[in-house]
């Protein structure tokens, strides 16, 4: 038996539309797999392991080579920019980021303050723009940061702007969009190429 190829997924919406995708595929997950509490699931049957990951953490997993596989968004890749391989675009949980604050508001002439999680994107967005800006991270609720004055704008992820609406904000730019990607470990790419091709194929055929 050769050694299970491990994949990092990370839980919620993007764990289900991609066990989704992988039975589409062909792969035999067990009913159970989708509402287990563990972090780590062992399938025999396909000889795969699976870690349940934080969204941001699988793309470091896969990059110190603890997963060989990984699915991220691609807001996570374009913000740790880890030392991965980015082989497949899933096109699934599809959403956007975007630039946001209360409607009707201009942002402050000398180094406005941006409230955001992606601190490496958003700075990077406003830069390309020739903006000066102030970034502020936060980790969560960053609808918060332009109601209570700590910032004028926040760059946040938007699939239907719901929580945007619900909080008095409006969007002002869409700053990029985002899928899942299928991400490889380098070295994983070398020693179980094999495998990880015959992957590869079969989800593109289903893409």
């Amino acid at each position: 038996m050769k050694e299970p190829l491990t994949i990092a997924m990370p839980k919620g919406r993007i764990f289900e539309e991609a066990a989704e995708l992988l039975r589409k595929a062909g792969y035999r997950l067990p009913p159970e797999f989708d509402d287990s509490r563990k972090l780590i699931i062992d399938v025999e049957e396909e000889n795969f392991r699976f870690i349940l990951a934080k969204p941001m953490d699988v793309a470091t997993y896969v990059e110190h080579g603890v997963a060989d596989l990984g699915i991220a968004g691609k807001d996570v890749l374009l913000e740790e920019e880890r030392d991965v391989y980015e082989v497949l675009d899933l096109k699934i949980s599809s959403c956007y980021l975007a630039v946001a604050g209360l409607p009707n508001t201009k942002m402050n002439d000398v180094a406005p303050k941006i409230a955001t999680k992606y601190p490496n994107i958003a700075a990077a967005f406003f830069r390309e723009q020739g903006q000066q800006v102030e970034i502020i991270k936060l980790n969560g609720s960053i609808e918060l940061a332009p109601l209570i004055g700590l910032s004028d704008r926040i760059v946040d992820i938007v699939s239907t702007g719901q929580t945007l609406k619900e909080n008095g904000l409006v969007e002002y730019e869409t700053v990029t969009s985002i899928t899942s990607r299928l991400i490889v470990n380098p070295v994983s790419y070398r020693i179980k190429d094999e495998r990880i091709s015959e992957i590869v194929a079969s989800l593109s055929e289903v893409i």
